[in-house]
């Protein structure tokens, strides 16, 4: 069982940087494909990006190509999350959640474990 704590969210204006990171206290951190979503107000939670147990492949959601980056050390039982440029549409509580090993699954359904969240909210 992964238990995942993330941090690093905050205020920022536009066009700044934030980096999430989220530690995982399980043993079995390695296997699993490692997931950002983020739920705005009133939203539904949706898919920011996506890695696998490797780390030999991410995926991003189309709001977040070029902008952000995905990395895991599984040495270190962590994933990141380098938001760039960020706009005011990305204000969010940001989720990092443990699923399925490829990392590439945009359904929060097909993820067994959840962080707690933390608010990411960029000024204009």
């Amino acid at each position: 069982q992964e238990q995942l704590v993330e941090s690093g969210g905050g205020l920022v204006q536009a066009g700044g940087s934030l980096r999430l990171s989220c530690l995982a206290s399980g043993r079995t951190f390695s296997i699993y494909g490692m997931a950002w979503f983020r739920q705005a107000p009133g939203k539904e939670r949706e898919f920011v990006a996506g890695i696998s147990w490797s780390g030999s492949s991410t995926y991003y959601a189309d709001s977040a190509k070029g902008r952000f980056t995905v990395s895991r050390d599984n040495a270190k039982n962590t994933v990141s999350l380098q938001m760039n440029n960020l706009k005011p549409e990305d204000t969010a509580v940001y989720y990092c959640a443990a699923g399925p090993m490829s990392g590439s699954d945009y359904s929060p359904s097909r993820y067994a474990y959840w962080g707690q969240g933390t608010q990411v909210t960029v000024s204009s």
